[in-house]
């Protein structure tokens, strides 16, 4: 049993010798970049888990304090969490947006299960978005009003999310339709429209609709900053979804075009029941990074003046009373895009494997 043993734990470590010479060793290249993060890891780490673990300040009530502590000052986060996640909106208020971020997410994970994709749903979201402009807004049922300049932190993140990727989904969708349109003047407006706003970062659609837009908007006219914002995000990430909704419809088989055309089924009748299903089965994947990216990218509304979570993590910072903690600021709000974004990452994975099982 002994000798069974002993020959398990040489083959086991053969096994690790014989993957690092592979892996680690097997070029002179491989060999420095090996020595290089070796020594990057043992030079980082240490001092990492020394201010991060070992140091850190979770009570301390001034900031001499809790710098003389030597670590990360977590009592930053704990003084001013507040105006990190919710911004600017009445500290006494501030019930309604947290009660907007759990309606949120609850409406979110609730469409993330397979078994509530049902016609209902589509009413709970319209439920859910009322009771969140009812909240955020105000100015009924005895809740003041609360105007959306105002409106800051993790709740307008989230909205922004949202919105963008509810709004986004189904004009990517019709784009993708029109780019393979047969029709000349719907094809061409489509790739005009995606090649457009593709070749132009998100930052510079922000700056066009805060600034630009107004300008050409008849006298008296006026649309709010943060509707302009939202509008930009949608039609920046409508044109990236066109196009991995594209890319999925091309790989599906001819024949199987040729079959729903055999069955008599109407063009749109093809798409919702034949096409579409399987093109978006296989792009699952590339849509959650377009919807990963387009959550983090909506911290690039701080530019025109909108007061995200990124905003609130530096206003925080720069307060009389706390100054100098923009690490524990950021550290905190990386997490919070991190959980977000992760969260996105495994449903995808999952659905993926949901989608074969059916398929097999």
């Amino acid at each position: 049993m002994a000798s069974h043993v002993l020959h398990a734990d040489r083959g086991a470590i053969h096994a690790a010798l014989d993957w690092c010479r592979t892996r680690l060793f097997s070029s002179p290249a491989n060999v420095l970049l090996t020595v290089l993060a070796v020594w990057l890891l043992l030079m980082l780490v240490p001092a990492a888990v020394d201010w991060l673990l070992l140091r850190p300040d979770f009570g301390a009530t001034t900031p001499q304090a809790c710098q003389a502590s030597g670590g990360a000052c977590w009592a930053f986060i704990a003084a001013r969490h507040r105006l990190i996640l919710f911004g600017l909106y009445p500290y006494e208020e501030q019930w309604r947006p947290l009660a907007v971020t759990a309606i949120l997410i609850a409406v979110i994970a609730c469409s993330g299960m397979r078994r509530f994709w049902r016609p209902w749903l589509a009413w709970l979201w319209v439920g859910c978005l009322a009771c969140v402009a009812l909240l955020m807004w105000g100015g009924v049922l005895g809740l003041s009003y609360v105007e959306d300049s105002r409106w800051g932190g993790l709740p307008l993140t989230l909205m922004l999310a949202t919105f963008g990727i509810a709004f986004a989904f189904p004009l990517g969708v019709l784009l993708a339709l029109g780019r393979r349109s047969d029709m000349p003047v719907i094809k061409a407006f489509s790739v005009i429209y995606i090649e457009l706003i593709r070749g132009v970062p998100l930052i510079s659609l922000l700056f066009m609709s805060s600034v630009m837009l107004p300008l050409f908007l008849p006298e008296g006219l006026s649309i709010d900053k943060l509707l302009r914002a939202q509008i930009a995000i949608i039609l920046f990430a409508a044109a990236y979804v066109a196009e991995t909704v594209r890319g999925g419809m091309q790989a599906i088989p001819r024949g199987q075009y040729e079959g729903a055309m055999s069955l008599g089924l109407s063009y749109w009748q093809r798409m919702r029941k034949v096409i579409l299903p399987q093109a978006l089965k296989v792009v699952v994947a590339p849509l959650a990074s377009i919807f990963i990216s387009l959550f983090k990218d909506t911290s690039l509304v701080v530019v025109i003046g909108i007061f995200d979570l990124t905003q609130a993590a530096k206003a925080a910072v720069a307060g009389a009373d706390w100054h100098g903690f923009s690490i524990e600021a950021y550290l905190f709000i990386a997490c919070i895009y991190f959980v977000f974004c992760y969260a996105i990452s495994r449903y995808s994975q999952r659905l993926e494997k949901q989608l074969e099982h059916d398929a097999s």
